[in-house]
């Protein structure tokens, strides 16, 4: 089971994601379409990214042209540009996922929904937010 995220890079909030059985385009669209859906940007917004196939294709581009959405890749060999999401994924691992075998892609699908959406996002706390979570610091910044 592959994943892909979107991450407001102020909040560190998870603000779009889905799950497949492959890694394609239609993938990453449909977290792009999630994060859009949920955010309802009003103005341009930019989603960074690697140099990964799906990212750059043509259809990913123009989904993103469509919804308003400016497309940014980072250098090659360059795993620092991308450091937010690697360091989200390094933390569902560590903190969910493991290397233990799931029942199902069911099960697997759950337990991610779980992490993100009732605790990644509502209390996991990030030094970098000032020790508080996700929508914690959007609620301030809000207020």
């Amino acid at each position: 089971m592959y994943l892909a995220v979107v991450i407001d890079i102020a909040s560190r909030r998870v603000v779009g994601w889905a799950t497949a059985d492959h890694l394609r385009t239609e993938l990453v669209a449909d977290a792009l379409s999630a994060a859009c859906r949920r955010r309802r940007p009003t103005q341009p917004v930019i989603f960074h990214s690697d140099r990964g196939c799906q990212y750059t294709s043509g259809a990913f581009a123009e989904l993103a042209g469509r919804l308003g959405v400016r497309l940014s890749v980072g250098r090659t060999g360059q795993c620092w540009d991308n450091a937010l999401a690697e360091s989200f994924f390094a933390k569902l691992k560590g903190e969910l996922l493991g290397d233990r075998p799931w029942p199902s892609r069911a099960a697997a699908r759950s337990a991610i929904f779980e992490f993100i959406e009732g605790w990644y996002n509502l209390h996991r706390l990030h030094s970098s937010l000032g020790y508080r979570s996700p929508a914690a610091y959007e609620a301030a910044y809000t207020a």
